[in-house]
C-alpha cells in the first residue's frame, strides 16, 4: 500500500478523517483512531462481564480449610468429620491445579512431581447432608456444580444415561463454557446402587453394577472426552464438546446400607452388653461402626478395587439424631422454618412454632428413616392448609404451629387482629 498523504489520513476503521477525531495511530499499512480504539476496549469488558472466562482462586486468593469449613458451618449441622476432610481434600484440590501452572521448587523433589487428585467418597445414611455438603463446597468457591444420579447411568451400548451425560451437565451448568467446566466439582449420588454383588461377582458386562464402576474409571481419573452437546446416543455426524476431567473434582456419595454388618464381621464386634443397654446406645454404635469404615469393606460391599483407588478419600456422616433435625429445622442459613415464615410474611402473617411441634417434626424423620431430606415433606404437609386458607382471611395476623399439628393433624392456632386471641383456623 502507498505511503498515504499525511494531510488526507483517515482511520481505517471508520473511515472519518484525522481533524474529525483526537488522535489517529498509524500502525502497519493501517490506521486507526481513538474512538475505534475505545469502542474495541468496550466490547472486550462488555465480554469479559459476561463470564466467558473464569479460572479458579489463585493460591493468595484460595479459601484455607479452615475458611471453607466455617462457610459450610453456616448451612450444615453438625458431621464435623466430613466438613474437614472435605475442606482439606477440596483445597488441596484447588491447590494441585495452581501449582501446575507455577514452577515450585522443592529441596529433594523433582520439579515434575505430579499430585493425584483428590477425589471423596462419602459413605452416611440417607438424608445426613451428602448432597448438601457438595453443593456447599461448590458454593464457596464459586465453581460449576452438577449434580448426577447413579442409579440412572448404564455402560454405553445399553438404554439408559451414558456416564457422559455427567459432564454435559457440568458444561450445561457453566452455561457452555468448556475450559469453566473442567475445573468444577461434580457430585455423582446413590453410588452404593451399582455396586456389584459381593460374592457372585459377574464376569460379564453388569448394566447397573459393575460395568458402571468401569465405565466411570477413566473421566474421575482424568481423560479427554467428546461429548455430544444434545442428550442422547452418540451419531458419527453428531457436534460433541472435548472436554477435558483431569482437574474436575468428583464427589460420590451413598448409603452404603447394610455395611454395619461387614464392619462388625471384621471387627469382630460380639460384645455381650445387656439388653437395655443395646436399645439405649443403637444409635451410637451404629455411628461408630460407619466411621470405622475402610476400602476393604467397601469392596466386600461390591464396589471395585479400580473406583477405590480413584476415590482416595473416604468420609463418613452421621445418623442424624433428634437434637440435630431440631438445629436443621432452625439453625442454618436459609433454615427451612425461616423460609416459610418468609413466605408467610409476604402475606402479613406471623408464622410461629412451639418447640414440641419442632421435636415432633425431627421424631417423625426419624420415624420415617428419611433424615434431613424428609424435614420438608413433612412441613408441606402440616403448612398445606394454612397456606391455602390464611391468605383469603385478611382479619388473621399470626398462625402457630402445635405438637397437635404434626402428630394428629390439627389445624394450627391463628390470631384474629380484630378479636385479639387464638383461635382454630
Amino acid at each position: 500500500m502507498p505511503k498515504q498523504d499525511e494531510k488526507n489520513i483517515r482511520c481505517s476503521f471508520c473511515g472519518k478523517h484525522q481533524s474529525q477525531v483526537k488522535r489517529i495511530i498509524a500502525g502497519p499499512n493501517a490506521y486507526i483512531c481513538n474512538e475505534c480504539i475505545e469502542l474495541c476496549v468496550s466490547i472486550l469488558n462488555d465480554e469479559m462481564k459476561q463470564g466467558k472466562t473464569q479460572s479458579i482462586p489463585e493460591p493468595e486468593e484460595l479459601p484455607t480449610p479452615k475458611d471453607i469449613k466455617d462457610y459450610m458451618d453456616g448451612y450444615i449441622v453438625g458431621q464435623e468429620a466430613a466438613k474437614i476432610a472435605l475442606s482439606v481434600a477440596v483445597y488441596n484440590h484447588y491447590k494441585r491445579i495452581n501449582g501446575s501452572k507455577a514452577k515450585i521448587s522443592v529441596r529433594g523433589l523433582s520439579d515434575n512431581t505430579k499430585v493425584q487428585k483428590s477425589n471423596v467418597l462419602l459413605v452416611g445414611p440417607t438424608g445426613s447432608g451428602k448432597t448438601l455438603i457438595a453443593q456447599t463446597i461448590a458454593k464457596t468457591l464459586d465453581v460449576p456444580f452438577a449434580i448426577a444420579d447413579a442409579t440412572s447411568l448404564t455402560e454405553a451400548g445399553y438404554v439408559g444415561d451414558d456416564v457422559e451425560s455427567i459432564l454435559l451437565k457440568l458444561i450445561q451448568a457453566a452455561d457452555g463454557d468448556v475450559e469453566k467446566a473442567e475445573k468444577g466439582i461434580v457430585y455423582i449420588d446413590e453410588i452404593d446402587k451399582i455396586s456389584a454383588s459381593g460374592k457372585n461377582r459377574s464376569i460379564t458386562k453388569d448394566v447397573s453394577g459393575e460395568g458402571v464402576q468401569n465405565a466411570l474409571l477413566k473421566i474421575i481419573e482424568g481423560t479427554v472426552s467428546e461429548v455430544p452437546k444434545h442428550p442422547g446416543r452418540k451419531t458419527p455426524f453428531e457436534e460433541c464438546y472435548q472436554i477435558n476431567t483431569k482437574n474436575i473434582l468428583f464427589i460420590c456419595g451413598g448409603a452404603f446400607r447394610g455395611i454395619e454388618k461387614i464392619i462388625h464381621e471384621r471387627t469382630d464386634d460380639k460384645t455381650s452388653i445387656g439388653f437395655g443397654a443395646v436399645v439405649d446406645n443403637k444409635a451410637k454404635k451404629e455411628r461408630e461402626c460407619i466411621a470405622e469404615v475402610t476400602t476393604k469393606d467397601l469392596r466386600e460391599y461390591g464396589m471395585t478395587s479400580e473406583f477405590l483407588g480413584r476415590m482416595p478419600i473416604i468420609a463418613t456422616l452421621e445418623k442424624l439424631d433428634e437434637k440435630a433435625l431440631v438445629r436443621i429445622l432452625t439453625e442454618p442459613k436459609d433454615a427451612l422454618i425461616d423460609q416459610y415464615r418468609y413466605l408467610m410474611a409476604m402475606d402479613g402473617i406471623e408464622l410461629k412454632f412451639e418447640k414440641g411441634a419442632l421435636e415432633a417434626i425431627a421424631k417423625e424423620a426419624i420415624k420415617n428413616e428419611t433424615g434431613a431430606r424428609g424435614l420438608r415433606t413433612i412441613l408441606e404437609r402440616i403448612m398445606r392448609d394454612p397456606m391455602y386458607e390464611i391468605p383469603s382471611n385478611n382479619s388473621v395476623i399470626s398462625c402457630t404451629i402445635t405438637k397437635k399439628c404434626v402428630t394428629n393433624g390439627a389445624k394450627p392456632k391463628i390470631s384474629n387482629a380484630a378479636f385479639k386471641e387464638s383461635v382454630a383456623v
